[in-house]
């Protein structure tokens, strides 16, 4: 039995929806781990890998900071900051919107997309440690989580 396992047995919950609660923040905060440390070994964080996925979904397309952010998973980071963290690793190019010099768009970089293509390759490693669910069973949560979302 794991620790958080034991965690959530010894609590006492007022509901089944307070136990649901519960059991989403501590795997979310595990999943986040996971994906830290996997991402670690790329040297490159969470929002980071974010923003790269947004570029290259683009497909060569320019985005702002804005468009970047209202589509990050975490809408709280700071896009400006990190999109500067992608320029100087050379991983995203930015340039100035020729229609309105007070905007800039930012690209994917070669860098960038290598990177990405070398993070795919390993994803199998992270994608393991879902690997004692079935793939049914992978469908349904996905599904509950969807509807949970609403």
């Amino acid at each position: 039995m794991t620790s958080t396992e034991e965690f959530i047995q010894q609590k006492e919950f007022q509901s089944p929806w307070h136990k649901l609660r519960v059991n989403l923040l501590i795997t979310s905060n595990w999943l986040k781990n996971e994906f830290k440390e996997f991402l670690d070994q790329f040297e490159i964080t969470q929002q980071q890998y974010n923003i790269l996925r947004i570029l290259r979904g683009a497909k060569s397309e320019p985005l702002s900071t804005n468009e970047i952010c209202d589509r990050m998973i975490d809408k709280m980071s700071d896009t400006s900051r990190i999109v500067d963290r992608l320029v100087a690793k050379n991983l995203a190019e930015k340039n100035p919107c020729p229609n309105d010099k007070r905007k800039i768009q930012v690209f994917i970089s070669k860098d960038g997309e290598q990177l990405l293509s070398s993070i795919d390759a390993e994803m199998h490693a992270l994608d393991a440690k879902f690997n004692h669910l079935s793939d049914k069973e992978a469908e349904q949560l996905n599904d509950l989580l969807e509807k949970l979302r609403g």
